[in-house]
């Protein structure tokens, strides 16, 4: 079973509906509520292995609910801009998290945000909103790391036998996961322009 699009039917084409409440969207809602229970287990209980299996089942859900649209015809229009934007929200908060507990330095976060916020500041100057692009093969990839290297890199906070080796693995995919994030937010960014500079000519042509 392929990982990246599974779920898929061969020929069918994906058609995303106005529909809301959907199986994946509730998936997604639930992931991102998964945040504070990370945050309390973190900080207020230093519980690093219930944080790490918190963090494994949000990751997982991001495949279910992905896998479910596709292969039961679930897709939305909400679930197309609210599933990458929670999963960029929620990977930020355990960053936060994690920096103020002392599991990452703040490199780490800067090295999230700074892509993100530039994003955000041009998708504001050209849509006053979200560009609603089609998360790319790099980006899913992105996160995939991203959502596995976080939980191996708590795990390794454990008096764990291997624990060292959760910690290189945790790296490794951290690492190229951060590659991978500032690859895709090159092609998001000029995406996002060349999408914003063809909506223009389009709105001064409009008539009054």
């Amino acid at each position: 079973m392929r990982f990246i699009g599974a779920g898929a039917r061969p020929g069918q084409p994906q058609i995303h509906s106005d529909v809301v409440f959907t199986v994946p969207n509730l998936l997604t809602v639930v992931r991102f509520l998964g945040v504070p229970l990370f945050i309390w287990l973190v900080l207020a209980k230093q519980e690093y292995g219930a944080a790490a299996l918190v963090l494994a089942l949000m990751g997982s859900t991001d495949w279910v609910d992905g896998y479910i649209a596709r292969r039961f015809n679930q897709m939305s229009n909400l679930g197309r801009i609210m599933d990458p934007i929670a999963d960029r929200l929620a990977l930020i908060a355990v960053a936060v998290t994690l920096v103020i507990a002392g599991v990452v330095e703040w490199w780490y976060l800067t090295a999230l945000l700074v892509p993100d916020l530039i994003l955000m500041a041009i998708s504001l100057y050209y849509f006053h909103s979200h560009p609603d692009l089609p998360v790319s093969r790099v980006g899913k990839i992105r996160t995939a790391l991203l959502l596995l290297g976080t939980p191996l890199l708590v795990l390794s906070k454990l008096q764990l036998p291997g624990a060292e080796g959760y910690f290189v693995a945790a790296w490794v995919c951290l690492g190229l996961g951060l590659v991978g994030h500032w690859i895709a937010a090159y092609n998001y960014f000029w995406a996002i322009i060349r999408k914003g500079r063809g909506q223009r000519p389009a709105a001064e042509a409009a008539p009054p």
